[in-house]
């Protein structure tokens, strides 16, 4: 069995998430033993967001029976699927990093197994329900208290990683660069897991 980690990302409407993966994807674009992977998403590209295959329902049915996805998930109308090939690529000792989904980590550890380390990144409950709020749809303190009757606010329990991001700019990004560089050690071109780090 292959020593490789896929790291999947995941956190609250708010807390900055995409910007922290697109700040460590262009970080992390020169060393080939890291890979960013691009999800499969019933979603045009042109919708924007993250960047992903787009697909309409009937590909993502194909891909999905002919186990081209290592796994498949239905969240806010959407289908969101993750290439079944990563399974190929931590054999070969590579570290992933992928677009998560709360709501989906289960079937992740089903799949992955010990090779998957949850990286959750957050924030305190107030500076997500003002960032929601700068996005003009509703106020802060409206946000506030979906947030806590959703559940939406992560429970840090579920991670291995810790990212707590006040500063989406100053932060995070190095954050979680600093945590997967810390947290592998790249040996004969294997990579293994070797601490939890928060940041």
């Amino acid at each position: 069995m292959g020593q490789g980690t896929i790291f999947a990302v995941v956190g609250p409407s708010g807390a900055g998430k995409d910007s922290v993966m697109n700040h460590a994807r262009r970080a992390l674009s020169g060393d080939s033993s890291f890979r960013f992977v691009r999800r499969y998403i019933t979603r045009p590209k042109e919708a924007g967001g993250e960047d992903h295959h787009p697909v309409d329902h009937a590909a993502f049915s194909e891909l999905a029976a002919s186990g081209k996805l290592a796994l498949h998930w239905q969240a806010h109308g959407l289908f969101y699927g993750i290439p079944a090939d990563t399974m190929d690529d931590l054999e070969a000792g590579k570290v992933l990093i992928v677009n998560g989904s709360r709501a989906a980590l289960p079937v992740f550890r089903e799949i992955y197994g010990d090779r998957l380390k949850i990286v959750l990144v957050t924030a305190p409950k107030e500076i997500l329900a003002s960032r929601l709020a700068a996005r003009g749809r509703e106020s802060a303190e409206s946000i506030l208290s979906r947030l806590e009757r959703s559940g939406e606010l992560e429970d840090e329990r579920i991670a291995d990683i810790v990212i707590l991001n006040t500063d989406i700019e100053a932060v995070a990004p190095d954050a979680i660069m600093d945590t997967v560089r810390a947290a592998i050690t790249i040996c004969d071109g294997k990579i293994t897991y070797q601490a939890q780090q928060q940041a």
